[in-house]
């Protein structure tokens, strides 16, 4: 049987690397200033905040479940299986629309794993189903590991300004205005649904502790088990903020030397318009 991965560019994981790899990304529309962009086509990621900062109106938005379905039915003439892996059904109803798909026109051919992931422990979703691809495994068999392990992973994200979630509606302007005055970063979390709140600091260097010491309280408690056997890794995300994220990485390597740090890479454009520039993130998940 040949089973192929489709996932799209919310896993951060670029057309070239795509092709590298054997596998499908479908490129997520943006929207600027009410003109439609393709990430990683005709919308590269320093174009994206160049855009984002000179405060043109940006949004992100689903893909056309038409295109993905013509998508899905080019690949079937060379596959018989299709693990298609978007974003988190927390964050876009793109997985509902991909699924009633997939469920209504293409039943027993495409398989859309709604597993609660973004950006890096999305990454590890498509590398997972590509690893048990690798190891014989049957399209069923990967989908159903991926829903059984979806809850067992994490990602914290260090907000460096609020204007964008003011401009997004998720602050007032009140709150925002006294978190810019007080110079509040907030500490976001992402359990498999939603962003919300974790904690409120007020430096770069406290962010980083609340981060390492909220995925230190995950290993030693919720995924003890999962360390023990070697079964867990961690990745960091950052948005325009590259150089800081290494630095990020070696305290993470210091802290957690067991553990493997799979990637450094952007964070979700879909995430990034609601946060700006300057964030980091990491993240701890199971692996194959």
């Amino acid at each position: 049987m040949k089973i192929a991965i489709v996932t799209d560019s919310n896993s951060g994981i670029t057309q070239e690397e795509a092709k590298e790899l054997g596998i499908f990304v479908v490129p997520m529309p943006v929207l600027i200033d009410g003109e439609q962009y393709f990430e990683d086509l005709t919308l590269s990621q320093e174009q994206f905040y160049e855009k984002l900062k000179s405060d043109a109106q940006v949004s992100t938005s689903q893909p056309s479940a038409y295109d993905v379905g013509e998508l899905w039915t080019k690949i079937l003439k060379d596959y018989d299986k299709i693990i298609h892996i978007p974003m988190s059904s927390g964050l876009s109803e793109t997985c509902h629309t991909l699924s009633h798909l997939a469920e209504t026109d293409y039943a027993g051919k495409v398989y859309v794993i709604d597993n609660q992931r973004i950006s890096i422990t999305m990454r590890g979703s498509v590398m997972d189903a590509l690893a048990m691809i690798k190891d014989g495994k049957n399209a069923e068999e990967i989908r159903d590991w991926l829903m059984q392990t979806k809850m067992q992973s994490s990602i914290y994200i260090m907000v460096d300004t609020l204007k964008y979630l003011k401009k997004g509606g998720r602050l007032t302007p009140a709150v925002a205005m006294i978190g810019t005055l007080l110079k509040i970063k907030p500490v976001l979390q992402i359990q498999g649904f939603k962003l919300d709140q974790y904690a409120k600091v007020r430096k770069l260097v406290d962010a980083k502790t609340t981060m390492i010491n909220a995925i230190d309280n995950d290993l030693k408690n919720r995924f003890a088990e999962l360390r023990a056997n070697g079964k867990m890794s961690i990745a960091i995300a950052h948005t325009e903020n590259l150089e800081e994220a290494k630095i990020f990485a070696a305290e993470l390597e210091e802290r957690f030397p067991d553990l493997k740090i799979e990637y450094i890479n952007p964070l979700s454009l879909s995430v990034s318009c609601h946060i700006g520039p300057g964030a980091l993130a990491c993240a701890t998940f199971i692996k194959y």
